[in-house]
């Protein structure tokens, strides 16, 4: 791999032009890639991968974790190519030269961030029930939202260190399920033989993928920081390093996780708890309060949705900035505040999200809706960089091997059609959520003049 040495300030001249700050360390990135990606999904969804796949559920994650890294070389490469924010809609534009594809892209983005931050918003309210049954759910999934906003127009330095801090937190959690899985095999209260176990009624491979299918929504989040490549201070050095590092830390972690819950806690109760950790937790195996340390987990379980959560509203508002810079949206999301923020795009996000929590959206739904978006624009993300190969290259340049590239593409429409298989009525909503961006393009052709730029690097 060849990254860039030079210093802070040489690297700097690469978003020379650019209004936002560049506040965000080589460090703080990769804390933001590894809270992003761990996120609240493996607090919540490792009973569903386990009822899906049997007491092999493991290996889900690890291959989700697998096409998921796959998909980040290839990120990596064009961030160390174009460092501006808008991330794939800028990759997919200079690969293609295509406007409505283009187009189709940033709102691909966008719907799959709004559904994310709509479900974790939900989750965030059912994991506060726990603690305080009196509080309307729905009042406290939209105050919810309202305080990340409040911490994002603060400024993106604060938002990065929030997250990083969150981080922390929700690790540590993770640590606590791990010490209960020695501490239990050094009791013999362990099964290490469900690790092998395929509980699935069809062929195993097919439980697997739904299992992956599942797992998924725990992988996404990496590509988030692709939109902060014009806030980073050396994005040729600091990218592929934060991605591959992050993701790779949370892929590990994910797995001994999941082997963790396999060994200590039966599958089909696993399989029937909305949230399966805690079932570990309840096992009892450390000298400790159970009822302390379920509390103790929820808090902890909040927190991972929060760092997620934020992560998702930080996203949205800079790619709208991007694209706005680029009169792909109205120019007003361009906007920026005395803090250096893009104060307009983070308050349309807040609207948007709220609206999908008025709504009544089932969280499962929007879960999928967030897989389907996804996945379709790693599949391009993963063209594009191939596509773009031999533009803008210099030895300063990371470049991922073409044939992981070429799995990756196959895997991720692999999983995206099994999605849409098995859950057809969550194109309903992802229609929906397009519908806003149709908005947006009108208002963008009558407000601009009706004649919007073709090329992202004007």
């Amino acid at each position: 791999m060849s990254v860039d040495t030079a210093n802070p300030e040489g690297s700097s001249e690469l978003n020379a032009d650019s209004e936002l700050k560049q506040g965000v360390s080589g460090r703080l990135l990769y804390f933001y890639v590894l809270g992003d990606v761990l996120g609240s999904g493996i607090y919540v969804l490792i009973g569903l991968v386990a009822g899906a796949v049997g007491g092999a559920f493991w290996a889900a994650f690890a291959v989700g974790v697998t096409v998921a890294t796959i998909t980040g070389l290839a990120y990596a490469e064009l961030v160390t190519k174009y460092p501006q924010a808008a991330g794939a809609a800028l990759y997919v534009n200079k690969a293609f030269k295509n406007k409505t594809l283009t187009f189709f892209i940033t709102f691909c983005m966008l719907s799959a961030s709004y559904a994310a931050a709509g479900s974790l918003a939900t989750g965030f309210a059912q994991y506060f029930g726990e603690v305080w049954e009196a509080a309307p759910a729905l009042v406290v999934a939209l105050g919810f939202i309202v305080a990340l906003a409040i911490i994002n127009f603060i400024g993106i330095t604060e938002s990065v260190v929030a997250n990083m801090i969150m981080t922390f937190v929700e690790v540590t959690g993770l640590v606590i399920v791990l010490v209960i899985g020695v501490v239990a095999t050094a009791q013999g209260k362990v099964d290490f033989g469900r690790i092998t176990e395929f509980s699935t009624d069809s062929n195993p491979a097919l439980g697997l993928l739904a299992g992956v299918a599942l797992a998924f929504f725990a992988m996404t989040g990496f590509e988030n920081a692709a939109n902060l490549a014009e806030e980073t201070r050396n994005p040729r050095r600091d990218f592929p390093r934060a991605l591959i590092g992050g993701m790779a830390t949370a892929g590990v972690l994910y797995v001994l996780i999941a082997v963790t819950a396999a060994i200590t806690v039966p599958i089909q109760q696993l399989a029937e708890s909305d949230a399966a950790l805690l079932e570990v937790v309840k096992t009892g195996i450390l000298p400790l309060s159970v009822a302390v340390l379920t509390i103790i987990f929820a808090i902890i379980a909040m927190v991972a949705i929060t760092n997620t959560c934020l992560v998702c509203l930080v996203t949205e508002s800079r790619i709208l900035y991007g694209m706005a810079r680029e009169d792909v949206v109205p120019a007003p999301f361009a906007k920026v505040s005395s803090r250096q923020v893009p104060w307009l795009a983070i308050l349309f996000s807040v609207i948007v999200i709220a609206a999908l929590l008025v709504s009544g959206a089932d969280l499962a739904q929007l879960a999928n809706v967030t897989v389907v978006f996804t996945l379709l624009i790693y599949a391009l993300v993963i063209v594009s960089a191939v596509k773009l190969d031999r533009h803008d290259r210099t030895d300063e340049t990371f470049r991922a091997p073409r044939v992981l590239l070429g799995i990756g593409v196959v895997a991720n429409f692999l999983i995206l059609g099994y999605v849409i298989y098995d859950d057809p009525g969550s194109l309903l909503y992802c229609a929906a959520l397009l519908g806003v961006g149709v908005v947006l393009f009108i208002a963008e052709r009558v407000l601009g003049g009706g004649t919007p730029t073709t090329d992202l690097e004007s």
